[in-house]
Order: C-alpha cells, then structure tokens, then sequence
C-alpha cells in the first residue's frame, strides 16, 4: 500500500509530537491497515480480525510530501490455536530506505459475537 504523507499525517496535526513529519499513530494506522487487507485469506463468512498487539519500531522520519510504502507478510499458516495470526510489517520510503518494522498481531473472531459483547 502506497501512502503519500499530507499535513492531515503529521505528529503536530494528530498531537503526537511537535514536528512536521509522518506520525507514528498514523504510520501504525497504515500498517494495520495492510494486515487487514493481508488477514482476508484466512478467514470464511461471518468473520474477521481484530487487532490484539504491535510491537513496531519507527526509525526513519518522512517529510510532508514524501511517500511510504507498507508491507504486511502474513504468516504461512494461522497459529496452533487457528485463531492468531502475527504479521511481520515493514514500510520503506520512495528512496528504498527502511522507515518502519515490526509485528502486528491479529485475532480471527466471529463478526456478530465480537460486537455482541463489545
């Protein structure tokens, strides 16, 4: 998934710093969204994933204007339990260098029961 960073994604904008580069709630936002769209091939009809954990490191600052790269790499198969899957994330930026990388957690839940008990 390619991202272009606006003012709309900098930390002084979402409040989570005081620079004009790409916040890491929303760089987090858009590696979860690529593990979504990852996640879909393991579940069936009436399910889908949620978000259980994050473990990201953020190393590189992007400029407004600069563009991001995300990768979600899903797992070879879900996890013993059938429910887990961990997702090895990364985003590089238009130069090929590394911005991000990390894991992301997600859980196979049954849609209606979830917001059932939400």
């Amino acid at each position: 998934m390619r991202h272009e960073v606006t003012e709309a994604d900098t930390a002084v904008t979402v409040g989570s710093g005081d620079v004009p580069v790409l916040a890491t709630p929303r760089l987090i936002a858009w590696m979860e969204a690529a593990t979504v769209a990852a996640a879909a091939p393991f579940t069936t009809a009436g399910q889908t994933t949620v978000g259980t954990a994050l473990r990201v490191e953020h190393v590189r600052a992007t400029r407004v204007g600069g563009r991001v790269d995300v990768f979600a790499e899903p797992p070879a198969a879900p996890g013993a339990a059938g429910r887990r899957l961990t997702f090895r994330v990364r985003a590089v930026d238009e130069a090929g260098r590394l911005v991000a990388q990390g894991e992301i957690d997600r859980a196979i839940v049954d849609r209606q029961r979830f917001l059932d008990s939400a």
